[in-house]
């Protein structure tokens, strides 16, 4: 019997240990080594996502970027919000949204800015025509390694941009939901096994799960599902953006049950499937990709 699709996963995408590098904020995709794999070559589509219309915050790269490629791949026309700054990674995944005659849109916003949510939703509808699903994935992440060090400032930015925005543009595309639409909000194993260096960043991603369960219930008497996705340890430009410790690049996800960082890649499929119609019965509920953490 052939067993050429059996394959080990600690095998399937890059186990070494990472070159020591950090960059300045905003950190680019184009420039870490490795780059990330997003799914740029291997990703096929099968017109799940046939005719959506679909905003992805944090779009530009890591698992933003390999959801908004999967999408378009399988049929949706692709907002993407991004951190200005950023122009060079989203201008890529521009091109390979429209290599697949779908419609791209470039949304560059501080969603530190209370007033950006509307902006962004509004230009959505004004180039869509609607808007029927929602990834809302962008973060801030940055490790503290002293308690006194963790600035006010900090704290208000990290909860604006990780859930303050989340729930703004909930509120914005509200309005304009049919029964069918759906919103993906991006967790984090940090909800459930948090790291001392980002209290800050682990508080937020509990929110977001907190917040996915009971948005749920709201929104499914209108026929709208609301799920999350908890990654784990995934190389993304999030953890070379002072997401890290300077001294724990070079073994990022190696302690993991599969003795390695995850890729973006490795998630797209989940975020397709919970979008899709293959998922009608699925609401209220957080996928784990951890690598083996437990999120219960």
């Amino acid at each position: 019997m052939s067993k050429e699709n059996l394959v080990n996963p600690k095998d399937m995408f890059y186990s070494e240990k990472f070159p020591k590098q950090d960059q300045d904020t905003p950190a680019l995709q184009r420039n870490m080594e490795p780059k990330p794999d997003c799914g740029e070559d291997s990703y096929t589509g099968h017109d799940e996502l046939l005719g959506r219309k679909v905003l992805i915050t944090g779009g530009d790269s890591g698992i933003g970027r390999a959801v908004a490629i999967a999408f378009a791949r399988e049929g949706a026309d692709v907002a993407i919000q991004f951190l200005p700054g950023e122009e060079a990674d989203a201008i890529e995944v521009k091109e390979y949204i429209e290599e697949t005659g779908r419609e791209a849109l470039l949304l560059p916003f501080d969603l530190r800015d209370e007033t950006a949510p509307k902006k962004i939703i509004d230009q959505v509808i004004t180039q869509f025509g609607g808007v029927d699903g929602l990834v809302l994935n962008a973060a801030q992440q940055i490790s503290v390694d002293n308690l006194q060090e963790l600035t006010l400032e900090q704290i208000r930015d990290t909860f604006a941009v990780n859930i303050f925005s989340m729930m703004e543009l909930v509120k914005a595309a509200n309005p304009y939901f049919e029964p069918g639409a759906t919103i993906i909000n991006t967790t984090s194993v940090q909800a459930y096994n948090p790291s001392p260096h980002l209290l800050d960043y682990a508080a937020t991603k509990a929110a977001i799960s907190n917040y996915t369960i009971n948005l749920s219930q709201i929104m499914a008497k209108k026929g709208v599902r609301v799920n999350g996705v908890a990654p784990g340890p995934i190389w993304t430009p999030l953890q070379l953006d002072h997401g890290q410790p300077n001294d724990a690049i070079t073994d990022f996800g190696q302690d993991s049950l599969i003795g390695r960082a995850g890729q973006p890649a490795e998630l797209a499929h989940i975020y397709v499937f919970l979008t899709s119609n293959k998922a009608s019965y699925v609401t209220g509920q957080i996928y784990g990709v951890t690598g083996g953490q437990a999120i219960n």
